[in-house]
C-alpha cells in the first residue's frame, strides 16, 4: 500500500502521530487509506445531496474494510455563471480541479480514491486526476434532478428557463408564467434534467468503466443511488487489493466505448473537449476525427432533450446506460471496469424497458451520433456541432455573417430585434485562449430559439456550447481569433456556408482574399491580465486538442 510510506517505520512517528490527532484508532492503521474526494456545495443544485451520499460511500469503505479520509473539492454551476463574466471560470476549473484531487492524493499518499462529483467540469476534472495519477479509483455521480411540473406538463431547466427569455421577450408568454417557470423547472437536487453536459458526462463515466452500472442515471434523491454510493464505497477496496489503477481501465478502446454512448445519445459537444483531456491525462492518443468515424457508424438511438423528448428519469427508467450499450454491443470493446464485470456481461444482463426511449438499431432515430466534426477554410483544425439538435431543414445552411466579439455584444442585438432570418451570427474572441476560458453561448442559443429563429438563423463561434443548445450552432472553431483563426477576419455580410452532411464549414472568400485581410489584422488585447485567467490564457491548448494546460 502506498499508504505505508506516511504510517510505517521508525522515521515516521511524527506522521502517525499527526494522523493519530484525527481521532483514527490504532487498529485501523493498517489498513487502506482511501481519499474521498467530495465536490459538495449548497450552491449547486446537483451537489446539494451529496452530505447523503458520503455518508453511504463510508460505510462501504468500512464495511469493506479500508478507512476513509473526506477532502473537498470546488465546484461552479454552469448555469449560476452563465451569460456574465462568471463562465470565464467554468472550463478553467477543470484544470484546477484536476491539480486540486492530484495534490491531495500524492500529499498523502493514498491508496485509492472514491470521486464524488456531478456537474459539468467536475467529473471531468476528477477523472483527468485519476488518469494522471493512477491508482486505484471509482466515480460516483450524484444523479439527474427529477423533471418539474407545471399544470400537468414536465420541465426542464433549459428548455423552460432559458429558451423562456427570448419566448418572453417576444410576448409568447407573460410575466406570470415567466415566474411560474423559475419556480417550478427545478424541483430540487440533481442535475439539470436533460442530456446537458453533467449527464452527458456521467454516461461517459459509465460507458468508461469508471462508474458502477446504473450510476450515471440513477435520481439523485432515489435509494437506488445510496445503494450505489454504498457498493461504489465497498468495491474500492477490492480494487486496492487487486492492483486495479485507473489506467487499466481508462484504455484506448474504453475511451471508444464512452465515445459511442455519447454518440448514440445525443450527447453534449463539450465531450469533444472532455474526454480528449482525459485521455490526455490517461497517455491515450485520441485525436479528433475519432469522433467523427465513430459517429458514421455509431446510430442516434436515444432521443433526449434539449434536442428530443426524453428526460433522464426515462433514460433511467427505459434501463440505463446497461440497456444502451446492449444496444451498442457488436460494436463495443469487452474492456473491464471498475465493477468487476466486463462491458459485455454488463450490456447481457440489462433489459429495454421502453423501445421508444432506447430504440432498436433498425430504428435509429438517426443513422450517426450525434456529434459532427466539420473542417473548411473557417475550422482547419476543426469545428464541432451537435447534428442530432439540427433540424434536417437546416442541415445545409448558406447565409450572412454578424460579426460580434463577446457574447454580450451578441445579446444586445438578439434581444433587441437585429438578428434576422438566414443571418450566421459569428461570436469570436471567446475561446480557450480569447475568452479567455471558453464560455457557453447558451444564453445566445437559447435566446435564438425562444424567439422562434432556431430554423433560420445559424450560430457559429470559437466559444462552446452548453449541453442544452440546439439548432444549426457550430462551436470550437479552431484556431480560434485570439490565434489567427479565419473567424478573426469575417466581416459583416460575409457569406458562410455550413454543410454538415458533407462536414465542411467555409467562409466564401478567395484565399487571395483572406490573406490580404490578414496583412493588416491585430488580436484583440487579452480581456482579463491578472490572476488565474491571464495564467491559463497563456497557457491552454486549442479547443481541437482538448483547450488542456500544457
Amino acid at each position: 500500500m502506498r499508504s505505508r510510506t506516511i504510517k510505517e517505520g521508525l522515521e515516521r512517528v511524527p506522521h502517525r502521530a499527526l494522523l493519530y490527532a484525527t481521532g483514527i484508532a490504532k487498529s485501523e492503521m493498517k489498513k487502506p487509506f482511501i481519499g474521498v474526494a467530495t465536490s459538495y456545495t449548497d450552491i449547486i443544485p446537483g451537489h446539494i445531496g451529496m452530505r447523503d451520499l458520503e455518508r453511504f460511500i463510508e460505510k462501504g469503505i468500512h464495511t469493506a474494510g479500508g478507512y476513509p479520509f473526506f477532502f473537498g473539492i470546488p465546484g461552479i454551476c454552469d448555469g449560476i455563471a452563465m451569460g456574465h463574466s462568471g463562465m470565464h471560470y467554468s472550463l478553467p476549473s477543470r484544470e484546477l480541479i484536476a491539480d486540486m484531487v492530484e495534490t491531495i492524493t500524492q500529499a498523502h499518499q493514498l491508496d485509492g480514491l472514491v470521486l464524488l462529483t456531478n456537474c459539468d467540469k467536475i467529473t471531468p476534472g476528477m477523472l483527468m486526476a485519476a488518469a494522471r495519477i493512477d491508482i486505484p479509483s471509482i466515480v460516483v455521480t450524484a444523479g439527474p434532478m427529477l423533471s418539474g411540473q407545471l399544470r400537468g406538463r414536465r420541465l426542464s431547466l433549459v428548455n423552460d428557463t432559458f429558451e423562456a427569455i427570448g419566448k418572453y421577450k417576444k410576448g409568447l408568454i407573460g410575466h406570470d408564467e415567466l415566474e411560474a417557470l423559475e419556480i417550478c423547472a427545478c424541483p430540487g437536487a440533481g442535475s439539470c434534467q436533460g442530456m446537458y453536459t453533467a449527464n452527458t458526462m456521467a454516461c461517459v463515466t459509465e460507458a468508461l468503466g469508471m462508474s458502477l452500472a446504473g450510476c450515471a442515471t440513477s435520481l439523485a434523491v432515489s435509494a437506488d443511488k445510496r445503494r450505489i454510493a454504498f457498493e461504489s464505497g465497498r468495491r474500492i477496496v477490492e480494487l486496492i487489493r487487486k492492483n486495479i489503477t485507473s489506467r487499466k481501465i481508462m484504455t484506448r478502446k474504453a475511451f471508444e466505448n464512452a465515445i459511442m454512448v455519447d454518440l448514440a445519445l445525443g450527447g453534449s459537444t463539450n465531450t469533444v473537449l472532455h474526454i480528449p483531456a482525459i485521455a490526455y491525462d490517461a497517455g491515450v492518443e485520441l485525436p479528433l476525427e475519432i469522433f467523427d468515424v465513430l459517429s458514421k457508424k455509431t446510430p442516434h438511438l436515444a432521443n433526449m432533450l434539449p434536442g428530443g423528448e426524453h428526460y433522464l428519469e426515462d433514460l433511467n427508467w427505459a434501463g440505463g446506460i446497461p440497456a444502451l450499450m446492449k444496444r451498442l454491443r457488436k460494436g463495443l470493446h469487452n474492456n473491464i471496469t471498475v465493477s468487476g464485470r466486463t462491458i459485455f456481461k454488463i450490456a447481457d444482463s440489462a433489459e429495454v424497458i421502453n423501445e421508444n426511449v432506447i430504440r432498436p438499431l433498425d430504428k435509429a432515430y438517426h443513422k450517426e451520433g450525434g456529434i459532427a466534426i466539420l473542417r473548411g477554410n473557417l475550422a482547419p483544425d476543426g469545428a464541432v456541432v451537435k447534428q442530432s439538435a439540427v433540424s434536417k431543414n437546416v442541415m445545409k445552411f448558406e447565409g450572412a455573417a454578424r460579426v460580434f466579439n463577446s457574447e454580450e455584444e451578441c445579446m444586445k442585438a438578439i434581444l433587441s430585434g437585429k438578428i434576422m432570418k438566414g443571418d450566421v451570427v459569428v461570436i469570436r474572441y471567446e475561446g480557450p485562449k480569447g475568452g479567455p476560458g471558453m464560455r457557453e453561448m447558451l444564453s445566445s442559443t437559447a435566446a435564438i430559439t425562444g424567439m422562434g429563429l432556431s430554423e433560420s438563423v445559424a450560430l457559429i463561434t470559437d466559444g462552446r456550447f452548453s449541453g442544452g443548445t440546439r439548432g444549426p450552432c457550430v462551436g470550437h472553431i479552431s484556431p480560434e481569433a485570439m490565434e489567427g483563426g479565419t473567424i478573426a477576419i469575417l466581416k459583416n455580410g460575409d457569406k458562410i456556408r455550413i454543410n454538415i452532411p458533407n462536414r465542411k464549414i467555409d467562409v466564401l472568400l478567395s484565399d487571395k482574399e483572406i490573406k490580404e485581410r490578414f496583412k493588416t489584422w491585430k488580436p484583440q488585447k487579452q480581456k482579463i491580465t491578472k490572476g488565474y485567467l491571464s495564467r491559463y490564457a497563456r497557457m491552454v491548448s486549442s479547443a481541437g486538442t482538448g483547450a488542456v494546460m500544457k
